[in-house]
């Protein structure tokens, strides 16, 4: 009777797999943009919009952070690039956090990798304004409109 436990145990196992496989191909993606203004002197603050593109539909977004470290100055930065891992729109919603350091006098480019508590991942890159120097620990909150 030992073959029937074993194919019972195998079953379970394949099961489980399954359903594991069921709930990553449910997570999609879309595409982003974000303008975001930047300001500080030793702590700064961020704010801005955007627009997530989703399954067809678009979604407008607020944008919101806090920088302390070395911050410098004022800048203006858009972001375009894809989120991916969630599976409903308010998945994008949230606090995203990174080490960075940058500096762009006049044009800059920019190019960051984020994540959030929900597991939506950003991947992002544009082009920063101003004059901006920073070597500091952001944050950045993303809130649906």
């Amino acid at each position: 009777m030992q073959v029937p436990t074993m194919f019972r145990g195998v079953f379970i196992a394949l099961i489980a797999l399954f359903a594991v496989g069921v709930q990553d191909a449910r997570a999609d993606s879309g595409s982003i943009v974000l303008t975001v203004y930047k300001a500080g002197w030793i702590i700064g603050g961020s704010g801005g919009y955007g627009t997530l593109s989703f399954r067809g539909r678009s979604y407008p977004l607020s944008v919101g952070g806090i920088d302390y470290g070395l911050v410098f100055g004022g800048s203006k930065t858009v972001l375009r690039g894809r989120v991916s891992n969630i599976s409903r729109a308010s998945d994008v919603a949230g606090v995203y956090g990174a080490a960075g350091a940058g500096l762009a006098v006049g044009r800059g480019a920019r190019a960051i990798v984020l994540a959030n508590q929900k597991g939506a991942v950003l991947e992002l890159e544009g082009r920063q304004v101003g004059l901006m120097a920073n070597v500091d620990l952001s944050g950045l909150a993303i809130t649906m409109k």
